[in-house]
C-alpha cells in the first residue's frame, strides 16, 4: 500500500511542475535577448533577483515549510527592486514580462491557505528566476 501512495504522490509532483513549467512558458513568450545577448539591467535589481533565488535555494534545504513566510521575504526584495529600478527603454520593459509574473506567484505564496497552490507557485516563481539569469545581465 505505501509503495502505491509513493507512486501516486511521485506522478502528483510531476505532473504539478510539469504544468507551472508549460503555465511560465506561455506567460513568458514575449520576453528575448537583446540581439543574442541577455539584457543590460541595474545593480538594484540583480542583488535583489539573486537575493530571492539564495532564498529559495534555503527555503528548500530546511525542514520548515513556511511558505507564507518565504512569500514575505521575496516580497521584500521585489520592493527594494521597484524602488530602486532606474531602468528605461526595451530593458525595463523585458524585466517587466518576467517580474510581473514573479509578484504574481509570490502574492499566492503569501495569500493562499492550501499547500499544494503554494507549492505550485514556489515551482513557477524558480522558473521565473531562471528565466531571469538567462535573460539579463548586470550593467
Amino acid at each position: 500500500m505505501r509503495y502505491l501512495i509513493y507512486i501516486f504522490l511521485i506522478v502528483v509532483i510531476y505532473s504539478c511542475n510539469s504544468k507551472a513549467k508549460t503555465e511560465t512558458e506561455l506567460a513568458l513568450k514575449e520576453l528575448v535577448l537583446d540581439n543574442g545577448k541577455p539584457w543590460l539591467v541595474n545593480n538594484a535589481t540583480q542583488i535583489g533577483i539573486t537575493k530571492m533565488d539564495s532564498l529559495i535555494k534555503n527555503f528548500t534545504l530546511t525542514k520548515d515549510k513556511n511558505y507564507t513566510y518565504l512569500g514575505k521575504l521575496l516580497s521584500k526584495q521585489t520592493s527594494f527592486i521597484i524602488k530602486k529600478c532606474s531602468m528605461k527603454g526595451t530593458a525595463h520593459d523585458q524585466l517587466h514580462i518576467v517580474l510581473i509574473p514573479m509578484l504574481d506567484e509570490i502574492s499566492i505564496m503569501k495569500e493562499s491557505h492550501h499547500i499544494a497552490i503554494k507549492k505550485t507557485a514556489l515551482a513557477k516563481l524558480q522558473i521565473y528566476i531562471d528565466k531571469y539569469f538567462e535573460h539579463f545581465t548586470i550593467e
